[in-house]
């Protein structure tokens, strides 16, 4: 197993808006489907849903244009008690397009609630989940 994972896509047309390229909405779907790749590697599947946003942010940095061939490539940058910080870069033909992080929190379930004597519904990783973060650790 890689410590990073990477998806390639082509540039479809709704991922462009009037002026031609790429809209900034087409780095997260690209970022998760890189994310979902990770979790498929390293059988994290259970992860789906119950590890939501809390900050995203992206540095824009060359245009991407329809039916151009794009690398999204994904990583652990940080690993806490109860979040992670993956970093990302979004590669072009010319070079890098796009490059961020993004922060992640475990809720150990789809309900969201927070649990009794709680001040967050925020639940540790497990010693299995934690592991096999850490092997994605960029």
């Amino acid at each position: 197993m890689t410590s990073r994972v990477s998806v390639t896509r082509v540039v479809d047309w709704c991922d462009t808006d009037a002026a031609g390229h790429y809209h900034h909405s087409s780095v997260i779907r690209w970022v998760e489907a890189a994310e979902n790749e990770l979790h498929v590697q390293r059988g994290l599947l259970e992860l789906f849903g119950v590890v939501p946003r809390v900050r995203y942010e992206v540095d824009y940095l060359d245009r991407l244009w329809f039916r151009e061939e794009v690398v999204t490539e994904l990583w652990v940058e940080s690993l806490g008690r109860t979040s992670l910080v993956y970093g990302f870069e979004v590669t072009g033909p010319r070079g890098p397009a796009a490059r961020g992080r993004m922060v992640c929190v475990n809720i150990g379930d789809r309900s969201g609630e927070v649990p009794a004597g709680a001040d967050s519904p925020a639940v540790a990783w497990s010693d299995a989940e934690r592991a096999a973060l850490q092997g994605a650790a960029g």
